[in-house]
């Protein structure tokens, strides 16, 4: 575990970018090789610059008002210095979402079609990323009680506040969770879901996932019902994906009625 890769003179390479990086170009890649033989696949490197904007800006907002906002409120210069850290996975992927819909319009695709096309990928990207969170030490969780845990690395965040204490490897059980979804939606891939159904699966599995894991997270203040801002925003995100699969599907079938009589 080391936060940084190496420092050559001025220069320093850190750890979580460089995983990050490798995490978003598997994502891609995977993306692109699920794609052959759809009208998305010409699409998949074109929206690269778009999901960047989106995810960036994403990931930045919902850190700054929804996980530090008492911080930040205090310190409003601070906001847009990202290049100091602070980004949320929830808020990069519901940025990411957002920039696709503003593709997907603008180039006339379904975004539901590539929605399914990329949600095996994406959770692939999440899975890898969370090892660079652990790398890192942060998202790092509570402490364990039970005399085990992950005792992590003097200058990352989580011994900042825990120092030697054993703590709960939140980053770690999030990243195979991750890779578990990836598994399954690979395997519903083989199975004719109607369009949109394959990625509200995706959203609702993770954020299931998510939402249970927060209780073993040590780093998130809590606000309504002790909840965290990821729980809080995994179960609108569940209670969104469920109305949505409803509507998709009696869409669906009352245009097939219709088209039948």
């Amino acid at each position: 575990m080391s936060v940084e890769l190496f420092s050559i003179g001025g220069f320093t390479l850190y750890t979580h970018g460089v995983i990050t990086a490798l995490a978003a170009m598997l994502a891609l890649g995977i993306a692109h090789y699920l794609a052959a033989g759809t009208p998305y696949r010409e699409h998949i490197t074109n929206m690269v610059p778009y999901l960047f904007v989106g995810a960036i800006a994403g990931a930045r907002i919902w850190h700054v008002f929804f996980f530090q906002w008492g911080y930040y409120s205090q310190h409003p210069a601070e906001i847009i210095a990202i290049w100091n850290g602070g980004i949320s996975v929830q808020g990069s992927l519901i940025g990411g979402f957002l920039a696709m819909i503003v593709y997907t319009r603008k180039h006339h695709l379904s975004f539901w079609g590539l929605a399914d096309v990329l949600a095996p990928a994406i959770v692939l990207g999440q899975s890898i990323g969370r090892i660079g969170c652990f790398m890192n030490g942060d998202a790092y969780g509570s402490p364990t009680g039970l005399g085990f845990g992950m005792v992590y690395r003097e200058g990352t965040l989580a011994y900042d506040k825990y120092g030697a204490e054993p703590l709960w490897p939140a980053e770690l059980f999030e990243s195979q969770w991750d890779l578990i979804i990836f598994t399954l939606l690979l395997l519903l891939k083989r199975r004719q879901l109607k369009s949109g159904m394959l990625f509200l699966i995706y959203n609702i599995l993770y954020s299931v996932g998510r939402f249970n894991l927060e209780f073993l997270r040590g780093d998130s203040p809590r606000y309504a019902l002790d909840w965290t801002a990821g729980q809080w925003t995994s179960f609108v995100v569940v209670v969104i994906s469920v109305c949505l699969m409803i509507t998709l599907h009696w869409y669906k079938r009352g245009s097939l009625i219709a088209a039948r009589e």
